[in-house]
């Protein structure tokens, strides 16, 4: 049976003058959920971080895992003599994680050490442990590490828990700061406001190695492309053309962006390396191309054109030059997204005259519609390839909202206050 959740606070942030606050809200989840207890890890009572509440979140999240709640176990174990596995086979649980924290020697690199041990319950044996360092405002990035260490090793997928987000949020009200370019965990915790202005802000984009992001301002009083660096904060303006300046979208190995311009008089695709600062024009075409995305292995463009018509997904080979059409199914897909392996695309996609996110495979082009919601919007893909990310409307708001590709997991971000639209995932955080 489908199970729904209440609403899971996830942040809460000290300033309430600038508090957004994203929230989860799972709305659907497997059918079938496997049984998992996390234990709260002995030592960690006093810390400012709940590492079992934050890992069972995460699990419970993916939809593959159904986490025991602490107040229903029995026993609170925190070595392997103590786990009395009938115990938890009377509970139905089917994994079991167990951990301690301890303080790390006086004078050493890290405030803590976390160790913990995941056992198979029906098979009464131990199936992995690791140990994980990291000072006190590490640990929920130990935590999320932990969830991503569980996941691959229960589902055979690399987990991205570890992830950021970017996103653009609207206060709805006018003046300064009124929108917001804004990085956070992927579950929406600790939200880092990057940028204010009272001009709209679009399409923020990651680079491979999350040290820059790349979007679009209007602060100039017309669009136009800037990159900022994440560790020093400093802004660049990459573009100041006439008409559109639009839609970066960062190669693989973060050497170039493409991006949409009409200083020409037409929106045409452009590369813009970033070393020489050289502009290259891609496509030459009467009709609008636009919203470019690289191809996984950076030689080509997959991009939305309305040159048969109506919006459909196209792909440009950049040393070629020869453009192929991708879709065919229903008269609007737009908004395309490679997923990581460069077998499939995500795109929005109109259905009887109402916006969803759909999913095609490439080679094949067999589609299948991913969301119920009425206007969905910005598809971005987790690094895994197993989730997305897309604005929505929900109660007369814009909220973030995810599906797994499968179709099988849906759950909401909404935002406290304001409307958050244009998701970015990141890419897997480099170690």
């Amino acid at each position: 049976m489908i199970y729904r959740m209440v609403l899971i606070p996830l942040l809460l942030l000290l300033s309430l003058s600038t508090r957004a606050e994203l929230m989860i809200e799972i709305t659907q989840g497997m059918d079938n959920p496997t049984p998992i207890a996390i234990v709260p890890f002995s030592g960690s009572g006093d810390l400012p971080e709940n590492i079992q509440q934050i890992v069972s979140s995460d699990l419970l999240r993916s939809g593959f895992f159904r986490p025991l709640a602490p107040s229903d176990m029995l026993s609170l174990p925190s070595r392997q003599q103590d786990i009395f596995y009938r115990d938890w086979r009377i509970l139905g649980v089917e994994y079991l994680v167990i951990g301690q924290v301890r303080e790390a020697a006086v004078g050493a690199a890290d405030d803590y050490i976390v160790d913990f041990q995941l056992y198979d319950v029906l098979g009464q044996r131990s199936v992995m442990q690791k140990t994980i360092t990291g000072s006190v405002a590490e640990l929920r990035d130990i935590a999320h590490e932990i969830s991503d260490v569980l996941y691959q090793t229960l589902t055979g997928i690399r987990g991205a828990f570890s992830t950021k987000i970017l996103y653009i949020e609207d206060l709805r009200r006018e003046g300064a700061g009124r929108y917001r370019l804004v990085k956070a965990d992927a579950d929406g915790a600790r939200e880092k406001v990057l940028f204010t202005t009272s001009e709209p802000l679009l399409s923020p984009a990651w680079s491979s190695d999350m040290t820059q992001v790349a979007y679009v301002s209007f602060e100039t009083g017309r669009p136009a492309i800037f990159r900022q660096n994440l560790l020093t904060g400093v802004r660049e303006q990459l573009t100041n053309f006439k008409g559109l300046n639009g839609a970066p979208a960062w190669s693989p190995d973060d050497s170039k962006l493409a991006m949409v311009l009409s200083k020409d008089g037409n929106p045409e695709l452009y590369t813009l390396d970033i070393a020489s600062k050289k502009l290259t024009r891609v496509t030459n075409h009467f009709a609008i191309d636009t919203e470019p995305n690289w191809t996984a292995d950076g030689k080509g463009l997959i991009f939305t054109s309305n040159r048969g018509g109506n919006p459909q997904i196209y792909q440009v080979g950049l040393e070629t030059g020869r453009v192929e059409r991708l879709t065919f199914e229903g008269d609007y897909n737009a908004r395309p997204r490679v997923t990581p392996d460069g077998k499939s695309l995500v795109m929005v996609h109109r259905y009887k005259g109402v916006f969803h996110i759909a999913w095609q495979d490439i080679a094949s082009g067999d589609m299948r519609i991913l969301t119920e919601t009425w206007l969905d919007e910005s598809p971005s893909i987790a690094p895994n390839g197993a989730m997305l990310l897309y604005a929505t409307k929900y109660n007369d708001k814009g909220v973030l909202a995810a599906v797994s590709m499968d179709a099988g997991v849906k759950f909401r971000l909404p935002s406290k206050q304001g409307d958050v639209r244009e998701p970015a995932w990141s890419p897997f955080v480099k170690k």
